[in-house]
């Protein structure tokens, strides 16, 4: 069964009313953070408050981000997430398969159950150079997170339509995360106001080939779930690709035609993918 990642929420831990909402918005999964959404002095109280609530979601998956690596609160965030259980841990600043694999030793270490996976947020220039090592160092790995925010800083870049300072970064982690066959998702909008200019992101991020986006506001769910889903369009071109080579090839056929257009079996392992990612999300 394919998981969904259209839409993936950052919802902030030390808020728990915001915590409760996260419960009636349609985001295919939430992220329950301890990091940037949280000050110094509550994150203690952000941590139990969010370890308590990681089973209150239903089926969604749910996790938790932890503090980075190089913060006092790194190594308590980890044992306890371990303890939680949640879908996964989501890592800020992975920069080297080493860190990854001390990841995976803390979780282990605190009896983190075989379900809690690794979500490591690639946002460095070193983390784009070696994304493909950060992907393959360990099989609880599962999902590579853009942090374009962090990159446009340290690159010196500038936010504008089209982001083309940060596309030879986002392609590199695309390859890596193909290449390695993880999940990989795209980094978040700041401007919540501009739905326009946030749905062309999502159509970018769509068409470079991201599984899904991260989010900062409910508000962008929708529009998020609705562009990385697949259309009733593609839907039924995917079972018209799949039925047709499937009937050619009863027929003995080695020649497959579909609107015009020849089908390999590239075409129909897309098509199928489209039909699994339907079916998952209910389309």
């Amino acid at each position: 069964m394919t998981t969904p990642r259209r839409s993936v929420l950052y919802m902030p831990g030390a808020n728990e009313r915001a915590l409760e909402k996260a419960k009636t918005i349609p985001a295919d999964a939430l992220i329950l953070d301890l990091e940037d959404a949280v000050s110094p002095d509550a994150k203690e109280a952000a941590r139990e408050r969010v370890c308590a609530a990681v089973g209150n979601y239903g089926s969604r998956e749910v996790t938790i981000r932890v503090n980075g690596l190089d913060t006092e609160w790194h190594d308590a965030d980890l044992r306890a997430a371990a303890s939680a259980g949640p879908a996964a841990v989501v890592v800020p600043k992975v920069n080297s398969a080493a860190e990854v694999h001390n990841i995976e030793r803390a979780l282990e270490l605190g009896g983190a159950p075989d379900h809690t996976k690794i979500w490591a947020m690639v946002e460095t220039p070193v983390a784009m150079l070696h994304a493909e090592e950060i992907a393959a160092a360990s099989e609880r790995l599962t999902v590579l997170v853009m942090g374009t925010n962090d990159l446009a800083k340290e690159l010196h870049a500038e936010f504008v339509p089209g982001r083309g300072p940060l596309l030879g970064g986002l392609s590199l982690c695309l390859l890596a995360a193909r290449a390695t066959g993880r999940v990989i998702l795209d980094g978040v909008y700041n401007d919540v106001k501009d739905l326009e200019g946030f749905e062309a992101e999502c159509e970018q991020g769509r068409q470079y080939g991201f599984d899904g986006k991260t989010l900062i506001h409910p508000a962008q769910v929708e529009p998020c779930n609705r562009i990385f889903a697949p259309s009733e369009e593609e839907i039924d071109r995917s079972r018209r690709i799949i039925s047709a080579f499937e009937e050619a090839r009863a027929a003995g056929r080695g020649v497959v035609t579909v609107d015009g257009r020849m089908i390999e079996n590239l075409h129909v392992d897309n098509a199928r993918r489209v039909l699994a990612l339907a079916e998952a999300v209910g389309s």
